[in-house]
C-alpha cells in the first residue's frame, strides 16, 4: 500500500485543521511520553482559539493517506546571543499508528523551512531523556545536545508550574 504523506501550515480558521489539532495532541498527552494522561475537555475546546491569539504561534499537520497522523506546535522566540528569532518546537507527536513512515521528519522539515522563511538561527526542542525513539529521530534530522562549552556541561530544561 502507497503512503501518501502531506505536511502542512495548519490554518486556525479551517475547521478541519481546528478538529486535528487537539485531537493529535490528546493523542500524544495519552501517549506514556506525553504524560499518560488525557488533555482536558477545556483545553479541547480551547486550544486552537488560545493558539490563533497567539502571533508567534503556529502548528504543523502531517497527514498519511488523508487521516490526520502528525502535529509540531511551535512558538517565535528570539536569540539575543545571535539577535535573531529561533523557532521552539514545544509539541512534536506522531500517531502510533503512523510511527515509522518518516512522519516526523516531514514534520521538522516542514517546520525548518518556515523558521527559514522567518530568518531564524536555529530551532529548539525538548526530549525526554530516556524518549530513545524520538531522540533518535531528532538526531538523524540533526538536533544535538545544547552546549556552549564543553567545560560548563550541557543545558537542562528545568520547569516550575504555578498553581492558581
Amino acid at each position: 500500500m502507497t503512503m501518501d504523506i502531506q505536511v502542512t501550515q495548519a490554518d486556525y480558521n479551517n475547521e478541519r485543521h481546528r478538529q486535528h489539532i487537539p485531537l493529535l495532541l490528546n493523542a500524544y498527552a495519552c501517549d506514556p511520553m506525553g504524560g499518560g494522561t488525557p488533555l482536558t475537555e477545556q483545553v479541547m475546546q480551547n486550544l486552537v482559539t488560545r493558539l490563533q491569539a497567539l502571533p508567534h504561534a503556529f502548528s504543523v499537520l502531517a497527514y498519511v493517506n488523508g487521516e490526520p497522523a502528525g502535529l509540531a506546535n511551535c512558538f517565535e522566540g528570539f536569540s539575543t546571543f545571535a539577535c535573531k528569532p529561533l523557532i521552539n518546537i514545544h509539541d512534536i507527536c506522531v500517531r502510533a499508528e503512523f510511527r515509522g513512515l518518516g512522519v516526523s521528519q516531514k514534520l521538522l522539515a516542514k517546520v525548518e523551512e518556515l523558521a527559514r522563511q522567518r530568518e531564524c538561527c536555529k530551532i529548539t526542542l525538548e526530549v525526554l531523556s530516556n524518549n530513545h525513539v524520538a531522540k533518535s529521530a531528532y538526531q538523524k534530522y540533526g538536533f544535538a545536545g545544547y552546549e556552549l562549552d564543553p567545560t560548563a556541561g550541557s543545558a537542562v530544561f528545568w520547569q516550575k508550574s504555578l498553581t492558581y
